[in-house]
């Protein structure tokens, strides 16, 4: 059995039986899906979004769920200086850039050892900028004023000298001007500071001797040279101005080359630089005229002893104190 196929007009009817129709019809539809068939569709894809950059720890906000984010290094409060509760008070010295221990030391007119034990410094080349430092000894009033008991206050009984006094107690020593026999002296109380001025005398009542030979180049400028400009050969000697004992010995500080600083009381201390050779140590005690260094130039210009006199850290000038030659 056939079935009609009308065609379009003009063209010849064609009978095609139903196998070859449904066979065609399949084959057509296979051809269709075939991967080597498909059908030119231009796929779009949803344009991706931009990147999300999420804002650094410390600016971002607290979270829907109240979660706050941890603060970031930054924002925490700077850690404290050492000693900046000192900053200011007498007897205590506030780092500055560039300087060294031995640098504050000698414009205290300290051991920088010393200063290093007052301060607990595990390291004496590691200080920050801002750290304050104490520059006095602890025992002593950092106004520069020795703490001493203070006389009984009240009014002062006048008492003839043979009066007894007990014996277990000291007698003072008193200075009395002589008085006529029938008057009776009155004792008059020691003054509160006569041991702090007899030590100090005690400390300016040094015998000074120089240091080198040579002439001298340069004088005293408390800005500029702050000491003498000794000139010489190299190898001159250099000796100890006074007695005392070596606080350092090194070439640790700018300027100076190698340098030899010796202390002599709690008021003086004397600085010796530029030398090409240091025959002393520190810690070692030398005698007013002890070779203790070769004269020379290291960081110097030329062959030269500088020397300097410091009374409590400051530059005096030695011209002053020396003998006359």
């Amino acid at each position: 059995m056939s079935l009609p196929f009308t065609l379009p007009r003009g063209l010849p009817r064609l009978s095609v039986a139903p196998g070859l129709l449904a066979l065609a019809v399949l084959t057509a539809l296979a051809g269709c899906a075939s991967p080597t068939h498909r059908a030119p569709v231009e796929e779009r894809k949803p344009s991706a979004k931009p990147p999300v950059v999420q804002p650094a720890a410390a600016s971002t906000p607290a979270s829907s769920t109240g979660t706050n984010p941890a603060p970031a290094a930054d924002a925490l409060p700077p850690k404290p200086l050492p000693g900046a509760e000192n900053a200011g008070k007498p007897g205590y010295y506030s780092v500055k850039p560039g300087d060294t221990l031995i640098r504050i030391s000698l414009d205290n007119g300290q051991n920088w050892r010393d200063v290093a034990r007052w301060n607990g410094l595990d390291n004496p080349n590691v200080i920050e900028v801002g750290q304050v430092l104490r520059v006095v000894t602890p025992a002593a009033d950092p106004n520069g004023v020795v703490a001493r008991p203070v006389a009984a206050q009240g009014r002062v009984e006048a008492k003839p000298l043979e009066s007894a006094r007990p014996a277990s107690a000291p007698s003072p020593v008193v200075a009395v001007a002589a008085a006529p026999a029938s008057a009776p002296a009155a004792v008059t109380p020691a003054p509160v500071l006569a041991p702090a001025a007899t030590s100090r005398d005690a400390d300016e009542d040094i015998p000074w001797a120089w240091p080198a030979a040579g002439p001298v180049a340069t004088g005293f400028d408390e800005i500029k040279s702050k000491g003498l400009a000794i000139t010489g050969k190299a190898g001159d000697p250099v000796l100890a101005a006074a007695d005392g004992r070596v606080v350092y010995a090194g070439s640790g500080l700018r300027g100076y080359g190698n340098l030899v600083i010796v202390k002599h009381n709690a008021t003086f201390l004397t600085a010796y630089a530029h030398n090409q050779t240091l025959l002393v140590k520190e810690d070692q005690a030398v005698r007013k005229g002890q070779k203790i260094a070769e004269m020379g130039s290291s960081d110097a210009e030329r062959v030269q002893l500088h020397f300097e006199i410091r009374r409590q850290g400051k530059p005096v000038d030695p011209a002053k104190l020396l003998p006359p030659r």
